[in-house]
């Protein structure tokens, strides 16, 4: 076992494991390390709120912020000094400790899920013999760990809907444990078979597993559906049905402003940074470089400053995702989004559970390569549920249309507009126009 984390000049950082070099890390490194990953995320929160306006401008054919320093890269700013500015109103009827307590927790739970995020492999401090893996912890399961402090943050909305002592705000956040629960079935079903191909739990280790290939690849039909379950876990569009303004005003948080709004605002875009740094942890080699470790040139590109690197391009590659469907989607109905939840991301994360473990257990029975058969699962599997739906959608029915009525549109005095099954009868001028334009009048009584 290391002292302190410190080792000799000889000693080869690739030679320790993630384990072994986390369990000697000195307090002071460990609170170096806390303080960077919440700098990153703020900075990076910042930063989202005008991509995301920016990217939505340019979708929208406008240009987006751009009055505030180049290219309106300060107006995130500026906006964050007129939240902490604004005066800081408290509901009469609220539970004034829940209250306070409630944007606190949103934002506590969406700090924790980096601590396990690996940046980079294990690593040599310059000037230092200090060595240290660019991760703040890891333990044998973390992915479980990430789930339960997703599953906790929803207690800030489910408490701040409840303490506004509001209606909208209570029905915005019964709306967000439902959304919680349904999601977040699909979104386990879809990481156990990254389990079973890693064969761990631990972020570092699943990393480590895709060295050769991304899971993205063999478990193609598991990243989309994690991609669709993340989305709806972040409350975004079309899935913010807890903050639905067209019918709730702002859901949970209608009765919050100034700095109490900022934090639950402040924990959705961490929380859509969060998944996105999961996905691409998961399926897509996390700080991993895109070739294989045995390619040319790979460990140029996996060593120094460029695993971290890879991770950021990575999750905003995701979050230009995030604001793509949002500029592409309009919210779903209550009953369309339940319906999706549990008739369909469900059934087909247990389907493609047990289409890939057994198809697996089969080809390790008969003595077969399983990298075969993890190089073309996912390939199988997409093309099985477009021949399912396919079958199940079968050849459009035509409907014969019904007979179009005449509507007498003055019978009630003033003029109705027609339904789309109704008609108007004929314009007697337009007879008479057709007339005077075939003899060469001009129908307003002029010649031609």
């Amino acid at each position: 076992m290391l002292s302190l984390a410190r080792v000799s000049a000889e000693v080869d950082p690739a030679s320790l494991t993630v384990t072994e070099a986390l369990a000697n890390d000195p307090l002071w490194l460990s609170i170096v390390k806390a303080v960077i990953i919440l700098v990153f995320l703020l900075t990076s929160v910042l930063f989202a709120v005008w991509f995301e306006r920016r990217v939505i401008g340019r979708l929208q054919e406008r240009p987006g912020p751009n009055r505030h320093g180049p290219f309106g890269l300060l107006q995130s700013v500026m906006d964050a000094m007129k939240l902490l500015f604004k005066e800081d109103i408290t509901v009469r009827a609220a539970d004034k400790v829940l209250y306070i307590v409630a944007p606190m927790i949103s934002v506590f739970c969406a700090l924790l899920i980096f601590a396990v995020i690996p940046f980079g492999p294990v690593t040599s401090i310059p000037g230092t013999d200090i060595v240290t893996p660019l991760q703040l912890t890891d333990f044998p399961v973390a992915v479980l760990f990430i789930l339960a402090c997703a599953a906790l943050g929803v207690y800030g909305i489910v408490l701040g809907g409840w303490a506004s002592g509001s209606t909208y705000p209570l029905m915005g956040s019964i709306r967000s444990t439902a959304q919680v629960i349904s999601y977040e079935l699909a979104m386990g079903l879809s990481l156990v078979t990254v389990f079973l191909l890693s064969g761990t739990m631990s972020t570092s280790g699943i990393v480590e597993a895709q060295a050769d290939r991304w899971w993205i690849w063999p478990l193609f039909p598991a990243f989309i559906l994690y991609v669709i379950s993340m989305v709806g876990e972040t409350n975004r569009l079309p899935f913010d049905l807890p903050e639905a303004e067209g019918e709730l005003v702002a859901g949970f948080m209608t009765e919050y402003s100034s700095m109490k709004f900022a934090w639950f605002f402040l924990a959705e875009y961490m929380n859509m940074i969060n998944v996105s740094a999961v996905a691409a942890t998961l399926f897509m080699g996390g700080w991993q470089a895109p070739w294989p470790q045995s390619w040319p040139g790979a460990e140029f590109l996996n060593s120094g400053i460029m695993p971290p690197l890879w991770l950021i391009l990575k999750i905003w590659l995701l979050m230009f995702v995030f604001v793509w469907i949002r500029g592409s989607l309009l919210r779903f109905r209550y009953d369309q989004f339940m319906k999706l939840g549990w008739k369909i991301l469900i059934p087909v994360g247990l389907g493609w559970l047990v289409f890939f473990s057994v198809g697996r257990a089969a080809f390790d029975a008969w003595d077969r390569d399983l990298n075969v058969y993890d190089a073309v699962a996912g390939l199988i599997a997409i093309l099985l549920t477009i021949a399912v739906i396919s079958f199940i959608k079968g050849e459009p029915v035509e409907k014969p249309e019904p007979e179009r009525e005449e509507l007498d549109a003055f019978a009630g005095g003033f003029p109705v507009p027609p339904l789309p099954h109704q008609t108007l009868p004929p314009s007697p001028r337009s007879g008479r126009t057709v007339e005077a334009r075939a003899g060469g009048d001009d129908p307003e009584g002029g010649a031609a």
